[in-house]
């Protein structure tokens, strides 16, 4: 029998586990980390019994909540049929070819094939090393350039990094010199005096300056998510995504709509790109609510034209990794898609999804909140210290850490972000959870006015 080991031994053990996106200095010297031991539905529960709402997800990614019974039997049943065989050469299993051709059904267009990965940076690396294989096999090795935005985050992977916002990488190296950034689209920090319209036009003009200055010839793709995420979850102007679409195709760029996040439900819909924002990318890459973080497991979905280049006689496709397509993670995310068509979860979203959204929305009456952004369940709040001149706080004020530690004294998670405040919850959230996250933020942020 299997005994639970104490806080103390656990708080021990992870002094060996280094973390991700932390200070490893501060967990040294303050010893403060939470251990979650249990978790259902919505919610979480901490070593000391507490309850808390899941209000990030796990992180992006619990769409359908905690333990399902549906998918851990999935998973169950799967590892002791076939635990595991690779996906290299001809070699194939039911989990994993059932699910590629599901999301090709799901997928939008001619957006047909599938290369499983095992995170959202290694779908992201795949599928910029695919449009870089693709352009050898037309014999223009030098198209390989990558256009991304300055607020981007496309993964932590040596190129996936590189895409992903500057930010990101101080103190880092990257694959800086395959990659530019194109202006952040976010209008309430970037569209000075301009209509969200000029705006608009600005990031176009922007958009084809920097084409005409590297030289199409040059580039490969841009990606793009949806809606930003971990960036600070920022929407572009409507219409962005389709004209920065009509650019790409006018100069032979690929366009690749990272969909790490908004897909699985988090928008209302499997997919973002098409039934949201209208757009049907070159590629799409998924990962987090495709298994709803259940197993590690991603997608890069690639357009029939791309697939018919690299497919062609004369050469072998040597890109892989040991875990694509795992029996395990491929027989969750079955299961987590049949589970949502059963229960219409994404259907369910377009209503509960904009009641979150609308509840975040009316903590703009308080003073120190400066914008609130975002769709369904994925919202950013932005702390300012001046609504009227947007004036941001300083490190040192630490605003994002101090809401977010008196939320998850009142049994909230949320996660901080500099100023600001992420949250991506279960989309299994009622309404009455609804109303008791909006009450707790309330609280903790009028808290945090009291105290600065």
């Amino acid at each position: 029998m299997n005994v639970e080991p104490s806080v103390d031994a656990v708080l021990s053990a992870d002094n060996h586990m280094i973390h991700s996106f932390i200070d490893l200095d501060s967990i040294k010297q303050n010893n403060a980390r939470t251990v979650f031991n249990r978790a259902k539905g919505p919610m979480v529960y901490d070593s000391d019994g507490r309850e808390l709402i899941d209000g990030i997800g796990g992180l992006w990614c619990v769409n359908v909540g905690h333990g399902r019974p549906e998918l851990i039997e999935a998973i169950t049943k799967q590892l002791e049929t076939l635990d595991f065989y690779s996906t290299f050469y001809n070699f194939t299993h039911p989990a994993a070819a059932m699910l590629a051709q599901k999301l090709a059904s799901l997928a939008p267009g001619s957006l047909n094939k599938v290369y499983f990965a095992n995170s959202g940076s290694a779908a992201n690396d795949t599928a910029i090393r695919i449009l870089h294989h693709y352009n050898i096999r037309l014999g223009r090795p030098n198209k390989r350039l990558v256009l991304s935005r300055v607020g981007a985050y496309h993964g932590s992977t040596y190129l996936a990094m590189a895409m992903t916002t500057p930010g990101y990488s101080y103190n880092w190296s990257c694959a800086s010199d395959l990659v530019h950034h194109l202006n952040s689209p976010h209008f309430w920090r970037e569209g000075k005096d301009m209509t969200e319209t000029e705006f608009l036009d600005a990031l176009m003009r922007d958009l084809e300056e920097n084409i005409a200055r590297i030289g199409a010839d040059n580039i490969a793709a841009f990606i793009a998510e949806p809606i930003m995420g971990a960036g600070g979850v920022i929407v572009a102007p409507e219409g962005y995504h389709k004209r920065a679409l009509e650019i790409c195709k006018a100069n032979d760029i690929k366009y690749i709509s990272d969909e790490v996040v908004t897909s699985f439900g988090r928008l209302g819909h499997f997919f973002a790109s098409k039934d949201v924002f209208g757009i049907e990318p070159d590629i799409i890459v998924t990962a987090k609510g495709l298994t709803s973080g259940y197993q590690p497991l991603s997608a890069a979905i690639i357009s029939d034209e791309i697939h018919e280049v690299i497919s062609r006689p004369g050469g072998s496709f040597l890109h892989g990794y040991t875990y694509s397509g795992h029996p395990a993670a491929a027989a969750a995310a079955n299961a987590n898609i049949a589970l949502m068509e059963r229960e219409r979860l994404p259907e369910q979203v377009r209503v509960t999804g904009k009641t979150f959204e609308t509840a975040m929305r009316g903590l703009t009456d308080l003073e120190i909140v400066g914008e609130v952004r975002g769709s369904h369940f994925m919202i950013g709040i932005e702390f300012v210290k001046d609504r009227a001149t947007k004036e941001s706080y300083s490190a040192e004020i630490a605003i994002g850490n101090r809401v977010c530690n008196a939320a998850q004294k009142r049994g909230l998670i949320v996660r901080p972000l500099g100023n600001s405040l992420i949250l991506s919850p279960t989309l299994v959230m009622t309404p009455e959870l609804i109303e008791r996250t909006e009450a707790i933020l309330r609280d903790s942020i009028a808290e945090v006015m009291a105290g600065l």
